[in-house]
């Protein structure tokens, strides 16, 4: 019995010793657990959000400077789909850095979802979050009140037309540089060709020894061999003795030669002169009768050739130095003649090119459209720039504008400033230039009771003082897009531009004027009406403006 009694006794302490084990490892789990993910905490924005709005994510790690944190990158969010990964940012909180990653998230279904646990790696260790539900609504539509529509049929797309404009504008650089390498190229090539060429003489005894070695009478090219020859002894000719030698006839050529005989300038035989010419009238049968000569015939008219080109060499004085300086000053003359043309070549090539290519361009894109390239448009400039959209003043008249308006100096008017608490005035340009814009508001000091009608005359009254000339004014109403009323006066006007001058060009007005918030608001906008660019300007303007009412006003 007693036996029993301590055998039960040490099961008793044993079940004992082993349930306190299990609690106390369930203690620590628990703690170990908790400031683990105590590290690691995540939250969302919102938990119910209707199909395709956006719900942020964001998931907190409180790290050392040290640790190396890893965040998910990919679709781990499924069900949901990540569609933006925004960058980290990081606090420094008690001696700790606090990562703070957020993920904009995001689903098409309607339902329920859960989105699960996202796994972060700290110094390669795993951290898990909790998961978190989330409810996407349906967007209801009231089919009552929405109308449903047949779905539409396939459009065809048509190719955009070919943009001949860019082509142009690619294409007539790429071929002006290419015609200006092309003259530079050329213009080279006869300088190194002239730097080259021998002097006559020498010129004419090379080309007879080519001749020569030519295969043109073993060819039985009787022709070629006698143009080339006549041609040798012309070319001698023509800078050697008479400049026009080579575009002259056989027969030009020896009355030519007979009249320098004549005169003295050449001492030539007349065998000579009659040996060249029975040499000039074969070859020209042998050119155009195609005559066959007899063996043999076309050596000794080549060796004659020669002769006649020795002897002329030998005939030809030597020029004085007199003559060489002015055939010095000569051939300065002509090579200055020669760059004058080229220069004159150059530039009128160049004016063709760039009126060919207005002619083009205007033909493509409209002849205004050249103008405004060439010559400047500054209401056109205004008109396709960027535009400001601002507010101006108080009560704050708010409109787009393509400048921004600078606060100006108060103008003198007819209102009594003891009721005025405050007034501002905001301007672009002149009166004069081709767009003004003027934004005034005036706020009282007291509630007054605004008749606008009788303000608008007393606005005009201060225009008038201000130089607009033989002012034209007609009225109407006008309301804003926000439905807010005022008046409206439009006309045109001469510019007074000093005491004794006033413009003939008639400038357009539209001035509007308000009613709010105790107080006046006026814009002006004065511009020269070229038929196009102002009017799409004045229009902008005004059908942006807005003004600042109070919920006073608005009810």
């Amino acid at each position: 019995m007693l036996d029993f009694r301590q055998n039960s006794n040490q099961k008793n302490r044993k079940v004992i010793f082993q349930g306190n084990s299990y609690l106390l490892f369930s203690v620590i789990v628990f703690f170990f657990s908790f400031f683990a993910n105590a590290q690691v905490t995540s939250s969302i924005d919102s938990t119910k959000i209707r199909i395709g709005e956006e719900i942020l994510y964001t998931i907190n790690v409180q790290a050392d400077s040290t640790d190396v944190v890893v965040f998910p990158e990919e679709q781990t969010f499924m069900p949901l789909e990540m569609i933006t990964s925004y960058k980290m940012d990081t606090t420094f909180e008690a001696s700790k850095y606090r990562l703070i990653k957020k993920y904009g998230l995001t689903q098409f279904d309607s339902g329920h979802f859960t989105i699960p646990p996202q796994r972060i790696f700290i110094n390669n260790k795993p951290f898990l979050t909790d998961s978190i539900k989330v409810e996407v609504a349906d967007v209801v539509v009231d089919t009552t009140k929405q109308k449903m529509f047949d779905i539409k049929p396939a459009v065809e797309v048509k190719s955009p037309p070919f943009d001949w404009l860019s082509l142009l504008y690619w294409l007539l650089p790429v071929l002006l540089i290419i015609a200006i390498a092309f003259y530079l190229f050329r213009r080279k090539k006869r300088k190194d060709a002239a730097e080259k060429q021998l002097p006559p003489y020498e010129e004419a005894i090379v080309a007879l020894k080519q001749l020569d070695n030519s295969q043109l009478l073993l060819e039985n090219k009787s022709k070629e061999y006698y143009s080339n020859l006549t041609e040798i002894v012309k070319r001698y000719l023509d800078r050697e003795v008479d400049e026009a030698a080579l575009e002259s006839t056989s027969d030009e050529l020896i009355s030519r030669l007979m009249m320098h005989k004549d005169a003295g300038s050449f001492d030539f035989d007349l065998d000579t002169i009659r040996k060249l010419d029975q040499i000039f009238k074969r070859a020209d049968l042998v050119k155009f009768a195609k005559m066959n000569q007899q063996s043999g015939q076309a050596e000794v008219d080549r060796k004659t050739i020669e002769e006649i080109i020795n002897e002329t060499h030998e005939a030809v004085p030597e020029p004085t130095e007199e003559e060489l300086l002015k055939n010095q000053e000569h051939l300065e003359k002509l090579k200055k003649k020669r760059q004058r043309k080229k220069w004159i070549l150059g530039i009128s090539g160049v004016f063709a090119a760039i009126i060919l290519s207005a002619i083009i361009y205007g033909s493509i894109s409209g002849f205004d459209n050249l103008k405004d390239k060439i010559l400047g448009n500054e209401l056109r400039e205004l008109s396709e720039g960027r535009w400001i959209n601002s507010e101006y003043g108080n009560p704050a008249v708010i409109l787009e504008t393509p400048e921004v308006l600078i606060r100006g100096e108060m103008p003198k008017t007819n209102a009594d400033n003891s009721i005025i608490s405050a007034r501002d005035v905001f301007t672009f340009g002149e009166k004069n230039a081709p767009l003004y814009i003027m934004v005034s508001t005036i706020q009282f000091s007291q509630k007054q009771d605004i008749a606008l009608d009788t303000a608008l005359d007393a606005v005009l009254d201060d225009l008038e003082q201000s130089g607009a000339k033989n002012l034209i004014v007609k009225r109407d109403d006008f309301e804003t897009e926000k439905g807010i009323k005022g008046l409206k006066a439009y006309g045109a006007f001469n510019v007074q531009v000093s005491d004794n001058k006033i413009l003939k060009e008639k400038s357009t007005y539209e001035l509007l004027l308000f009613a709010q918030q105790n107080g006046l608001q006026e814009v002006l906008i004065v511009y020269q009406d070229d038929g196009n660019y102002a009017e799409k300007i004045k229009e902008r303007i005004i059908n942006s403006i807005e003004l600042e009412i109070s919920e006073h006003d608005g009810q």
